[in-house]
């Protein structure tokens, strides 16, 4: 177990120790192994720390677009100190091209996003599936979680609650509707294979790269 030192620059999200398991099994499942796996929004890095040790030998590559997160990943990296976990990169979705898409080195499998299209503008979620039309290869997978609409209802009483929440603190933010996600989603190439139920009322969404 890590040491939790106070004041090592590690944040903590208290989300994360309830879904990562959930998360974990389907991922294990999902992506491609051996691969480089691009999470995108990786927060404070307390998925990043704990999947790259457990999806080994696939390379995990984190990315923010905010300083203090980015500053918390590598914190979290350091007290994990896991083999397979790559120093963090600085990316805005909404950037065009990603940076990762100017290092001719770096290939990349696979993208994971857990907990971000909700809590960002819709054009984040538009620019996100361009880019990963753009960068994954033939039947490489996209992974979402998150709560989700579904033909445009909420699937429980508490994820309309948490959206009518999301609108108040600003009206680009919202819990998505999957047929929504799944349109843009087409639109690049990505298929959408899977809808799995998750706990506490949260989907994954899995899509592949169509030829």
């Amino acid at each position: 177990m890590p040491d939790f030192k106070p004041n090592d620059g590690r944040l903590y999200a208290p989300a994360t120790e309830r879904n990562r398991e959930a998360i974990l099994e389907v991922l294990e499942r999902i992506l491609p192994n051996p691969g480089t796996i691009l999470e995108i929004a990786s927060g404070t890095g307390e998925h990043a720390s704990f999947f790259a040790p457990k999806l080994a030998p696939r390379r995990w590559l984190p990315s923010d677009i905010s300083a203090p997160m980015l500053k918390s990943i590598t914190a979290w990296q350091q007290a994990t100190n896991a083999r397979y976990l790559q120093p963090a990169i600085e990316l805005d979705v909404r950037d065009e091209p990603w940076p990762i898409e100017t290092n001719a080195k770096q290939s990349i499998d696979a993208i994971v996003n857990i907990n971000m299209i909700h809590i960002a503008p819709w054009k984040a979620c538009e620019a996100m599936m361009a880019g990963a039309g753009r960068i994954l290869p033939e039947n490489g997978v996209l992974y979402l979680y998150g709560p989700f609409k579904r033909n445009g209802q909420h699937t429980a009483p508490s994820n309309a609650t948490f959206d009518t929440w999301l609108k108040e603190q600003t009206t680009d933010w919202g819990v998505r509707d999957v047929e929504a996600v799944e349109g843009t989603a087409k639109v690049h190439q990505l298929a959408l294979k899977e809808v799995i139920d998750m706990p506490a009322n949260n989907l994954s969404l899995v899509f592949h790269k169509q030829s």
